[in-house]
């Protein structure tokens, strides 16, 4: 079913591949039990591109770790759910979008959760296929749609969502793929079907890393494959302010987000013309 995906999508096989390949470490950061199946054929495949230019054979690398990258960024959006999930007050979570995440059948959730998915329709058509069988570990909903198209949210409503009602969401690997209007058009439209009080987390890269000539190698995959990166913040924190949040945002490596596997430097944020990512975590006003 991969050549129902494109371009854009087939890079949810490439999460499920490095999630694959971290759980098959002694020194795991989590287990996705799911990931290979959800990889498929095509996952490896894509994952044999990004180690080739990450990790040349004949030089230093001079690219970020994807491998370990992925890997922190897996774990500290598992926590920021789990413990979302523990509030009393906290009943719904969101991803959008899903793509071949599969925390909702490898995380204990507690009961009063509903979880929602939302991603196009092929991609939740393949996820589907892939994991049939497997029941989820929580109140369960796919939502089959585009986060660019005009209804998207009264799609999520009609499947249960309650916008009364404090909400968890998880933008992740979305914004760097997307324009800039787009960007902010999408996170003012989760701050208006969403609670003061919600929670919302989001990975984003910044200004620098869409141009560096140091990126090259890691941009040109991804542009190769038909799925340039688009947008990138030097300032994740003003982002979501524009739009109702308080943020705060991590690098891979800082105490928050380290677990022992960042293998890079932590540039200092008043430091330019470096690369960055940003792991964004905080909650509506």
């Amino acid at each position: 079913m991969t050549e129902t995906l494109d371009a854009v999508e087939r890079t949810a096989l490439l999460t499920a591949a490095l999630r694959a390949a971290e759980s098959s470490r002694q020194d795991r950061l989590y287990d996705d039990p799911y990931a290979a199946r959800l990889a498929g054929d095509a996952g490896p495949e894509l994952l044999a591109e990004i180690r080739e230019a990450t990790f040349p054979k004949n030089a230093a690398r001079t690219l970020p770790s994807t491998p370990d990258y992925n890997a922190i960024r897996t774990r500290f959006f598992d926590d920021f759910l789990q413990q979302a999930a523990q509030d009393p007050d906290m009943h719904q979570i969101v991803l959008a979008p899903a793509g071949m995440d599969s925390r909702a059948y490898r995380l204990a959730w507690p009961s009063d959760i509903r979880y929602f998915e939302v991603d196009r329709p092929a991609v939740l058509a393949y996820k589907e296929e892939r994991l049939r069988g497997v029941p989820p570990r929580v109140d369960h909903h796919s939502v089959a749609v585009d986060l660019t198209s005009p209804d998207w949210e009264n799609k999520l409503v009609a499947a249960g969502y309650d916008p009364g009602l404090p909400s968890t969401w998880l933008l992740e690997g979305l914004l760097y793929y997307i324009p800039g209007d787009d960007a902010h058009r999408i996170i003012e439209r989760v701050a208006a079907i969403t609670k003061p009080g919600s929670r919302i987390a989001a990975d984003i890269v910044n200004e620098a890393a869409l141009t560096l000539p140091n990126m090259r190698g890691l941009l040109d995959v991804f542009a190769g494959w038909g799925c340039p990166w688009l947008f990138g913040s030097d300032n994740p924190e003003a982002l979501f302010d524009e739009h109702g949040f308080t943020v705060e945002a991590a690098q891979p490596g800082d105490p928050a987000a380290a677990y022992d596997r960042w293998p890079d430097p932590v540039p200092d944020r008043a430091e330019t013309g470096v690369r960055r990512v940003f792991f964004v975590h905080g909650s509506k006003n």
